[in-house]
């Protein structure tokens, strides 16, 4: 018999509400290296390269040098990248409204 992964969460009495808690006891060191990890990664010298990397990809996509597909994975790699808070912001409320 085969079950699918929803039901065996399900089963298992897994709820979004539950995985928003407080931080478990002696994560400090780890939530600290995470918060580093996204200052770094969306600071001021992450938003100047993504710049610089949006600008050449495009240049060279105008140019033929580099292939539409992989251009626009970069270009959409860095609207991920930047906006991750909005989406997680946006699937939270989603998963609130709905359980």
């Amino acid at each position: 018999m085969k079950y699918s992964p929803l039901a065996i969460i399900a089963a298992a009495g897994a709820s979004p509400a539950a995985a928003q808690g407080t931080d478990p006891q002696g994560s400090g060191p780890i939530v600290a290296a995470l918060s580093w990890l996204q200052g770094t990664l969306l600071g001021n010298v992450a938003t100047a390269v993504a710049v610089i990397a949006v600008a050449m990809v495009g240049f060279m996509m105008l140019t033929g040098r580099l292939n539409w597909r992989f251009g626009a994975t970069v270009i959409v790699g860095c609207f991920v990248l930047f906006g991750s808070a909005a989406i997680v912001s946006g699937i939270r409320s989603t998963a609130a409204i709905s359980g």
